[in-house]
C-alpha cells in the first residue's frame, strides 16, 4: 500500500486530498498545526477505509520545521510515495498596510517549506524511480495580483519551480505537478482577510475541493506539468497574458481587487 504525505491536511484542499487518497487505499501522513482536527480526520479515515494514518503536528513557518517532519518520517520507517505540498495562505490589502510578519510567514510557508520538503523527499523517489509530488500553486500564479501581491508572487514561484522540476525528472520515474486552482471552497478568503463580498459571490463561483483534487490526481497520472482546475473561466484567466499587454492586464486585476475593498 502506498503512502502520501499531505501538508495543510486539516482543512480545505488538503483535507480533501486525504479523503480521496484514503478512498483508494493510500496510507497517509497528515501534517498541520491543528492537532484536534488532524487526529479527528485521521481516526475517521482509518475507521472508514482501513488504512494507516500518521499525524505530525507541526507549524511549517517555524525554523527547521521541515527537517523535523522529515526526521519523524524516517524514525517511523515510512516511504513517501506521494508528497502533496498544500499548506499555504494569502493576505488581502495594500502591501504597505499589511503586517510585515504575516508577509514573511507567507513566504516561509508557501515557498520555503515547499522547497525544503521537496528537496528532502524527492531524492528518495528518484532512487526508487517512482513517486509523485503535487505542489499547490494557483491561477494567481499566472499574472501579478495587486492587493494580494505577495501571495500571487509565491504562487508564481511554485508554478515555475514545479514545471522546472517536472522537466528535470522526465527520465527519473517521478511525476511532478503544479496544481493551479481558482477560487475553491475553503477558509482561504477568511484567513486572507478578504472582504466578505469576496467569498466567491462577487468574483466567481467557488469550485468544490473534491473537483480540484480529482482533477489533480488525474493530471498527475497523465504526467502533466500543471493543471488548471475550475472550468472555462479559469482557462481564460491564465491565458489572458498571451493576448493582453502586461500593464493592461495588471491594471484590470488591480481594479477588480480594489473594488472589493471599496465595497466592504
Amino acid at each position: 500500500m502506498k503512502t502520501a504525505l499531505i501538508t495543510g491536511a486539516s482543512s480545505g484542499i488538503g483535507k480533501t486530498f486525504a479523503q480521496e487518497l484514503a478512498a483508494i487505499k493510500t496510507n497517509l501522513v497528515l501534517v498541520s498545526r491543528s492537532s484536534d482536527k488532524l487526529y479527528e480526520l485521521a481516526n475517521k479515515l482509518e475507521n472508514k477505509y482501513q488504512i494507516h494514518t500518521d499525524v505530525i503536528v507541526q507549524d511549517l513557518t517555524e525554523v527547521a520545521a521541515t527537517k523535523s517532519v522529515f526526521e519523524v518520517v524516517l524514525e517511523k520507517g515510512l516511504t513517501i510515495d506521494l508528497l502533496v505540498n498544500n499548506a499555504g495562505f494569502g493576505d488581502y490589502g495594500i502591501f504597505t498596510e499589511r503586517p510585515l510578519a504575516k508577509q514573511v510567514n507567507m513566504i516561509q510557508l508557501n515557498i520555503t517549506a515547499l522547497v525544503e520538503l521537496t528537496h528532502l523527499f524527492l531524492p528518495g523517489m528518484q532512487e526508487r524511480k517512482s513517486g509523485g509530488i503535487i505542489n499547490v500553486a494557483s491561477i494567481g500564479g499566472f499574472q501579478p495580483l495587486p492587493y494580494v501581491s505577495v501571495y500571487g508572487a509565491t504562487k508564481a514561484f511554485v508554478l515555475s519551480f514545479s514545471e522546472a522540476l517536472w522537466a528535470e525528472n522526465q527520465d527519473s520515474g517521478v511525476k511532478i505537478l503544479a496544481l493551479c486552482p481558482g477560487p475553491t471552497e475553503s477558509n482561504f478568503f477568511q484567513k486572507a482577510e478578504f472582504p466578505s463580498s469576496a467569498g466567491g459571490g462577487s468574483m466567481q463561483k467557488l469550485a468544490s475541493a473534491k473537483e480540484v483534487v480529482k482533477d489533480a490526481l488525474q493530471a498527475l497520472e497523465k504526467n502533466q506539468s500543471n493543471v488548471v482546475t475550475g472550468g472555462f473561466l479559469n482557462q481564460v484567466i491564465v491565458n489572458s497574458s498571451r493576448f493582453l499587454p502586461r500593464e493592461i492586464l495588471v491594471s484590470a486585476v488591480a481594479k477588480q481587487f480594489k473594488s472589493l475593498k471599496s465595497n466592504y
